[in-house]
């Protein structure tokens, strides 16, 4: 597959119309049954969640975390693929694996002096590309990790607002 040429139609567009390069992505929590699951909705499938089992879940599912740490996974291996495809490095291997670590006695309110989340996310990139040069390697660590959305987004989180609609039964 050629990206630039993929991209080539898009990057123009955007540079002549930048209004055009400006999306909302959504995703939509939908309630379930029981209060240790969830619905997650993103338009185009339903994921199901529930809480990890450390906090009460049963542990057959996708956490949120394991849902937050596959985001960055694929954006990651995505990402990497197209740079690595962009530049015409030709690899036999491209693998990411994401771990994190957090402790959950901040989010089960154990401890004030324990963060609530992630403290710490590691990505291992494994990519066997024989021929490239060690430049080409470089510049596709660089750009890998310029471009991963994901992976910007939590290194510079950006602002999070919250609203809430909140119905009193009594106001009836």
């Amino acid at each position: 597959m050629d990206v630039r040429s993929l991209q080539k139609p898009l990057k123009e567009q955007y540079r002549t119309n930048p209004n055009a390069s400006q999306i909302t992505i959504r995703a939509k929590g939908g309630q379930t049954d029981v209060p240790v699951a969830c619905s997650v909705d993103i338009g185009r499938a339903v994921y199901q969640a529930e809480a990890h089992k450390g906090v009460g879940g049963a542990g057959t599912g996708a956490c949120s975390g394991d849902l937050l740490l596959g985001a960055l996974a694929a954006c990651a291996q995505i990402t990497c693929q197209m740079v690595a495809a962009a530049v015409g490095i030709p690899t036999d291997r491209i693998q990411v694996t994401v771990e994190g670590g957090l402790d959950l006695r901040g989010t089960l309110g154990i401890s004030k002096d324990v963060p609530v989340g992630f403290e710490s996310i590691q990505l291992h990139f494994d990519v066997a590309a024989p021929n490239a040069t060690p430049e080409q390697l470089r510049g596709l660590q660089e750009k890998t990790e310029q471009y991963c959305v994901v992976m910007q987004t939590l290194m510079r989180p950006p602002r999070v607002q919250t609203e809430w609609a909140l119905h009193d039964p009594s106001a009836r």
